[in-house]
């Protein structure tokens, strides 16, 4: 599958079927937490990067191939920021048309300032999108993003997109120690959300293997104290381990290909996955992995996790901003 993978176990999604509608790494941001490794080049227009009726025919087979109940969302969420394809909207709406099961969009929320995108993504169940600093300065140093997405215009969009959507809003953070966990990153997060108005706030962790190895997850003190200048709204989300769905490959190197390019896995990640979909062959399968010259290990917080080759992170440990 080009477009489809899994379902991902997802702590507030269930079993999550992800539809990535863009080229690896096709972002406008290049944020100093994204698991996925550096953006080169941040881009920002829109495209129709691939077919959306191949896109959509292949979510259509996906879903006939599980029963009932084995998806719980269809989750547009990309190897880079989804709405850059700009048939998502007709995306959406055409698999509202055929299943009645939910869909969500994961998105960092730069092009909402666009009402066409806004539009677009009105036919969603459920929208979560970024928002990691209260104020321009904090906006440039953990999102890095392209210029023609200044953090004014980012505000304002999702301050907009909230009026106008029915939907779930669930906007998530990444917090990220000692840069957007201190008492003042939050309490001016706090205001922004206060704009926004959103259902819940969701405190993201980076758990998964950050692009710059600096970066760490907020100790105790930082997660109690997001959750009390935040206030109710605020859910912190640990991460969750699970099963990953490797059906509708033809081998198993081309299926772990399939999930790590989107979501770079823990080593025991994919033992356990393997041995549930391979058994017995879990050694012969990560070392074709390793030999195909398709993955590489990354090691964060001294884990081993998988990704794919092509994902730049770069070895030296980088400058954490001041």
């Amino acid at each position: 599958m080009r477009f489809v993978y899994g379902p991902v176990p997802s702590r507030r999604l269930g079993q999550s079927l992800g539809i990535d509608p863009i080229p690896h790494k096709t972002c406008n941001w290049n944020c100093v937490y994204c698991q996925l490794g550096r953006t080169k080049p941040v881009v920002n227009q829109r495209a129709s990067f691939f077919p959306p009726t191949e896109i959509v025919a292949e979510i259509e087979n996906a879903v006939a191939a599980h029963d009932p109940g084995e998806i719980e969302w269809l989750t547009f969420v990309g190897s880079g920021e989804p709405t850059l394809h700009e048939g998502i909207g007709w995306m959406i709406r055409k698999v509202k048309s055929f299943t009645s099961i939910p869909v969500a969009v994961i998105t960092n929320g730069a092009l909402l300032h666009l009402p066409g995108v806004r539009e677009e993504l009105s036919k969603a169940d459920a929208v979560l999108p970024t928002l990691d600093a209260g104020t321009a300065d904090l906006y440039r140093k953990l999102n890095r993003p392209h210029p023609r997405v200044p953090f004014e215009q980012h505000l304002e969009g999702l301050i907009a997109f909230s009026r106008e959507y029915g939907g779930i809003l669930w906007p998530e953070i990444m917090l990220v120690r000692g840069i957007n966990d201190t008492k003042t990153a939050l309490r001016d997060l706090a205001e922004a959300f206060r704009q926004i108005g959103p259902d819940e706030v969701h405190l993201n962790l980076p758990t998964r293997p950050p692009v710059e190895a600096w970066v760490q997850p907020p100790d105790d003190e930082g997660l109690m104290r997001a959750t009390a200048i935040i206030g109710d709204a605020a859910h912190i989300v640990h991460p969750i381990e699970g099963i990953f769905d490797l059906r509708g490959y033809t081998n198993v190197v081309d299926a772990l290909l399939g999930i790590i390019s989107r979501h770079p896995m823990r080593e025991i990640e994919l033992h356990r996955t393997l041995d549930r979909w391979a058994p017995g062959k879990v050694t012969e399968a990560l070392a074709a992995l390793e030999t195909s010259g398709r993955a590489q290990i990354i090691e964060r917080y001294g884990v081993r996790f998988w990704s794919i080759a092509s994902a730049h992170f770069p070895q030296e440990p980088g400058k954490k901003p001041s």
